[in-house]
Formats: structure tokens, sequence, C-alpha cells
């Protein structure tokens, strides 16, 4: 039955290694305890990700954005970040900072920073 289900999604998803991709993260997904969106008819998980993924019941694009998530391993931030060199040194926001700091006195600034100082 697997086989006519990748025939049946290749219309939704062209790309068979992204079919792939995504009925098995859907399959971790449904091993995970979410719950399926078609009958099981004791099919296995990656079958039923497929036929989800065939009537269409899982959108690809939905898919491919919680597959995006559970890989990421950074979270993006819109606001911008502080220098944090700039405020290890003391350096105000108006004037720049200063790049003769000695070596001797970066490392005293980074272990009073991290309260070891």
């Amino acid at each position: 039955m697997a086989r006519v289900t990748v025939e049946d999604c290749v219309d939704k998803v062209p790309n068979r290694f992204e079919l792939v991709m995504l009925a098995a993260h859907r399959a971790r997904e449904i091993s995970a305890g979410a719950p399926i969106t078609v009958e099981r008819d004791n099919d296995k998980n990656p079958v039923v990700s497929l036929r989800e993924i065939a009537e269409e019941t899982q959108s690809a694009d939905e898919l491919r954005e919680r597959l995006i998530e559970s890989n990421q391993t950074q979270i993006e931030v819109d606001e911008p970040e502080e220098d944090s060199m700039a405020l290890l040194m003391g350096a105000d926001h108006d004037k720049p900072a200063e790049d003769d700091m000695s070596e001797e006195k970066l490392l005293r600034a980074l272990m009073e920073a991290q309260g070891q100082g």
C-alpha cells in the first residue's frame, strides 16, 4: 500500500526526498502522541503519515514549517543584541570602545563579569 501512497503524494510534494523527510517527521510526531487525521486501517505510522499528506489532511507547508522548527538550534531574535564586549570594557554607547585594552585587563573584566573576580 505504501507504493500507491507515495504515488498519490508526488503531486502534493513533487520532490521525493522532501516527501520522505516530511512523512518521516510526521511519523515521529504520531509516535510522540500527535493525533492522526485519517483512519489508521491497521497501517504503521509512516504509511499513515503518507496517507495524511496524500489526502491533504496535513498540509505540506505546515509540515515543512514544523520540520524546520524541530531542527532549529538557535532562536532568531528580532531585537539587536548589545555588544557584550563593549559592556565588559565599560564603554558608553555614545563613544567608541577603546582598542588598547591589555590582555590582563580584559581577562580581569571577564572574570569579574562572571562573578569570579
